[in-house]
């Protein structure tokens, strides 16, 4: 009978022994996905070099471009796209990397995205461009940016709802959100576009109290 504390040993060594093939085993894409989400930009490169599919995708449909956006890992992103990554391959639940850094504010990637052809009619899985989650996450810059590259500011997504309008009913009516509502305006927003039950902008944020949205709605033109 072997002790207890043998035994344990014992357990570790096949443990570590069992992991070493499923390690040894993984695609080249595999280990291009891996380096891509730790944000290891020297190890992308050397897998690129040495082959690796760029754009593979993983059982969620991501690709290494996607999972370096999910974690803000800029250089390794910068890396792929210099690649000639796909910034718009979007995945199981139709997130892109230029749809995913505008949702997010992650700026320097979706500057990058923009650079390298970004799709900007694209639309998520409620059917939203790049500006309606910024809108409503009051990423102010990430605003302005996609406003500067053109993302239209009166599309209609699936809830009915413009960047506008999410910016209003899904903000907190603070400086940022203002300031976003502002920006939208000033970029040609129609401030009379209401939902899909027909409250207007202007209507949502009275019900809301704020009055700074208003007092932009009401020079504006609101009604």
């Amino acid at each position: 009978m072997l002790p207890a504390r043998l035994l344990v040993a014992l357990s570790l060594f096949i443990a570590m022994l069992t992991s070493i093939p499923a390690a040894a085993s993984a695609t080249p894409e595999q280990q291009l996905r891996e380096a891509a989400a730790r944000g290891d930009a020297a190890q992308v490169s050397a897998l690129l070099a040495r082959g690796a599919s760029i754009d593979a995708r993983d059982a969620q449909g991501r690709t290494a471009l996607l999972l370096a956006t999910h974690h803000n890992r800029v250089q390794a992103a910068r890396v792929l796209i210099d690649a000639g990554a796909d910034v718009n391959a979007q995945d199981a639940i139709h997130d892109s990397p230029y749809l995913y850094a505008g949702a997010r504010g992650h700026n320097e990637i979706l500057r990058l995205t923009l650079a390298h052809g970004a799709d900007l009619r694209s639309t998520n899985r409620y059917g939203g461009t790049a500006l309606i989650p910024a809108a409503e996450r009051g990423h102010v810059e990430t605003v302005r940016m996609l406003i500067a590259a053109g993302v239209a500011v009166d599309h209609v997504n699936k809830l009915k709802w413009t960047a506008l309008l999410e910016a209003i009913i899904l903000g907190n009516g603070g400086p940022a959100h203002t300031e976003i509502v502002g920006l939208l305006v000033k970029a040609g927003a129609n401030v009379n576009l209401a939902d899909g039950d027909g409250v207007s902008p202007l209507q949502h944020a009275r019900q809301r109290g704020y009055r700074q949205i208003e007092r932009i709605l009401r020079d504006a033109g609101a009604l």
